[in-house]
């Protein structure tokens, strides 16, 4: 499958694996996908927000979880970062972003599998799904992404 990644597509996935390792997560999950995508300038411009901003409101996104089962994290410093070791496995999540990227390239009997099929099969994701809520909390307009995705990149 990852043979049929565009070259920035595959720096995405790696991008992404260094957000799961960098946070501290044991999964690689839609939302790394995202933050992944957001290191390419063409996908930060797509989207209209920077890593930046997306680091700010998935930090806000996890200090609100953890306040919702009384936990706070006033006071706390982040952790030295992790010394890069084994990849991460893919959430559930994740697995079916790739499928549905995989399943996009095929039906338009592309080559390739592009940025704009992985942040389409990002935006397609349910409400429930991390990614979803992190878009949310950063105003991206998914119509709008999807409407600008629609010329090539």
């Amino acid at each position: 499958m990852f043979e049929r990644f565009a070259s920035d597509t595959r720096r995405i996935v790696g991008y992404a694996m260094d957000e799961a390792r960098d946070s501290g997560d044991r999964r690689l999950g839609t939302e790394h996908l995202l933050l992944g995508a957001l290191h390419e300038p063409t996908a930060t411009g797509v989207l209209g927000v920077t890593l930046q901003q997306a680091h700010a409101a998935a930090a806000c996104l996890d200090a609100a979880a953890l306040q919702a089962v009384g936990l706070s994290v006033a006071g706390f410093e982040p952790t030295s970062k992790p010394a890069p070791g084994r990849k991460p496995p893919f959430s559930s999540g994740a697995k079916a972003v790739m499928a549905t990227m995989v399943h996009r390239a095929t039906r338009q009997h592309a080559k390739e599998i592009t940025t704009a099929d992985l942040l389409l099969s990002l935006l397609e994701r349910e409400e429930q799904d991390p990614v979803t809520a992190l878009l949310a909390a950063m105003n991206v307009d998914r119509d709008a992404v999807r409407q600008r995705l629609a010329a090539p990149l």
